[in-house]
């Protein structure tokens, strides 16, 4: 399979505020760029997640229940993480657009100079430590699978699943590192 260059498609489209389509390499005018219809859909999407959030809050307060409470912020934590993903997805398209670099914008790994190779290794030992991690949970699961009718299973398998995400944040992280100067 041919491998396609790396390409700011964001960059590109906002500078000329032209279509792409990675399918067909094709390129286009059209009156709302790329880059504007998927902001607005990730603007969107930041409003939901500020209503998601607002709701959890309002149900954990009604409820007194210990549990009810333990894991409904356990998704507020969640909800909170995901509206501040998607507000530095936005800033960084609006960033693009209008030629700015916001703060909360999400920018690249550049002038990396003695600290690439010492974030290499500390990637690399983090990636290790997040592998054995799972492996513990694994067998925590195994030998609690059975207390309060399948919570600590629940718990366990949300934070092997974490522990996976992790190490996906991590292995970009080095791939970028790897690939800048």
């Amino acid at each position: 399979m041919e491998k396609k260059p790396e390409i700011d498609y964001a960059a590109t489209m906002a500078a000329g505020f032209v279509a792409y389509s990675p399918e067909t390499g094709a390129l286009g005018s059209t009156d709302v760029s790329e880059v504007e219809r998927v902001m607005n859909e990730f603007e969107a999407h930041e409003s939901e997640e500020a209503n998601f959030t607002r709701r959890y809050k309002e149900i954990a307060e009604k409820y007194k229940n210990p549990l009810v409470k333990f894991l409904l912020h356990l998704i507020i934590s969640d909800e909170e993480k995901h509206y501040t993903v998607t507000h530095s997805i936005v800033s960084t398209l609006k960033g693009s657009l209008n030629w700015t670099r916001p703060e909360d914008a999400i920018t690249g790994l550049y002038e990396l100079t003695e600290e690439k190779n010492e974030l290499l290794r500390l990637t690399e030992d983090f990636i290790q430590l997040e592998k054995e991690g799972i492996k513990e949970y694994k067998n925590l699961m195994k030998e609690c699978n059975h207390y309060y009718r399948g919570l600590f299973t629940l718990l366990l398998k949300t934070m092997i699943d974490d522990s996976e995400k992790h190490i996906q944040i991590l292995e970009f992280l080095r791939d970028r590192l790897e690939e800048s100067y």
